[in-house]
């Protein structure tokens, strides 16, 4: 008998806007509404949301508008349960138990696959909210309101959600697009100093690698964006999200199947650094210290020029951060040095290969698949030397 062989081949598409608003749940501010309801059904959308507890807690009317704003469009939308408030930060990004409850509430309100599921929160409540609304019937329509410039400006705009697990970061989670996108810069205002600039780091990211002029310009607002200038954060996340949407769209391997993580530069330390800190260090902060390191071994390799990587330090510590952090320089009993691990767990991410993004010059990049341990020491020493 001769083996039968048969060659599957389809493409899936997918499309979600991405909205940027104010006072989004105003009756009279018709983003939500739009977006629920863009697929033109019959029907009134049954819809359950998740408030993260810290927004919960600086904007406590929240709740009610929302129940408010529902009332407002009733023939066309529908509150399953009133607004549920859960906790934000990295803790919640842990505890599967909390999945297991989320899930096990969307049974009991008997959630259809068209049914809306609302994450109003940062990065972390909207990669737990996603999480399990991507395995409830194996995905419901998850509608992110990302309240944080970390949330508005990248984690929010992907197609991923997902868990820590062990010392992991990341580790368990779906690619799984949202429904919708709304951004209300009105949540930005009552940011901590800390979360405000948190995602000033993210943008520069992809700025070193992607887009010259829009690394001149954060450089040049830089103190303005500390300083809490309005307009400055604006533009920034703008078009910090218009490059990360525009990578998923046209890199071809947006569900990153293929061995380069490109907008995962300067996250193989930042992540490591998380983990090291026990979140003591946030994740913004994180990357902005592996934007940093990862910038030093370029100019110590000729990527970039010495004049780039001091734009790129002076920007960052004008936006705000701390270019060094004790934890950097800390070695294992082997005397090897811990955070070169994060080396590790990105090779196992990638199947088994190692592919690391640096910057050529100031708006492109390449990958290489070998990292010097002796020579991300040396970048260590000269940041310990320059930032600590």
């Amino acid at each position: 008998m001769t083996d039968t062989f048969y060659h599957q081949s389809f493409v899936v598409s997918f499309d979600y806007p991405v909205v940027f608003t104010r006072d989004l749940f105003d009756p009279a501010n018709r983003a939500f509404l739009d977006a629920a309801t863009r697929l033109q059904e019959s029907r009134r959308h049954r819809a359950v949301v998740f408030i993260d507890s810290g927004v919960a807690q600086h904007h406590s009317g929240l709740p009610r508008r929302i129940e408010t704003y529902f009332s407002a469009h009733a023939g066309a939308l529908e509150l399953a349960a009133p607004p549920c408030v859960v906790p934000g930060g990295e803790a919640v990004k842990k505890d599967l138990k909390r999945i297991e409850e989320i899930t096990r509430q969307f049974l009991e309100l008997r959630l259809c696959r068209h049914s809306l599921v609302v994450a109003v929160g940062g990065g972390a409540v909207l990669d737990a909210i996603g999480f399990a609304t991507a395995l409830f019937h194996r995905g419901l329509r998850l509608v992110r309101v990302p309240t944080t410039v970390l949330a508005q400006n990248d984690v929010g705009v992907g197609v991923k959600n997902a868990m820590n697990f062990g010392d992991g970061k990341n580790l368990i989670g779906t690619f799984s697009p949202p429904f919708a996108v709304l951004n209300d810069f009105g949540f930005l205002r009552t940011l901590s100093d800390r979360d405000w600039i948190g995602g000033i780091s993210e943008a520069f990211k992809v700025a070193i690698i992607r887009d010259a002029e829009f690394f001149g310009e954060l450089c040049r607002d830089a103190k303005n964006l500390r300083a809490r200038d309005a307009d400055a954060m604006e533009r920034l996340i703008r078009q910090c999200a218009k490059l990360h949407l525009e990578h998923i769209r046209t890199s071809g391997d947006p569900f990153e199947y293929g061995r380069a993580r490109p907008l995962d530069f300067g996250h193989w330390s930042a992540h490591k650094l998380e983990s090291m800190s026990g979140y003591r260090i946030g994740h913004g902060h994180a990357v902005a210290i592996g934007i940093a390191l990862d910038s030093c071994y370029a100019a110590r390799k000729g990527w970039i020029t010495e004049k780039e990587f001091a734009s790129i330090c002076q920007g960052l510590a004008d936006s705000g951060f701390s270019l060094w952090d004790p934890l950097l320089e800390r070695r294992a009993k082997g005397g090897k040095l811990e955070i070169l691990d994060g080396l590790k767990s990105f090779q196992e991410h990638l199947g088994g290969e190692l592919y690391i993004t640096f910057p050529k010059g100031i708006g492109s990049k390449f990958e290489v698949q070998e990292v010097g341990a002796d020579l991300v020491a040396q970048s260590i020493g000269q940041l310990k030397s320059a930032w600590s």
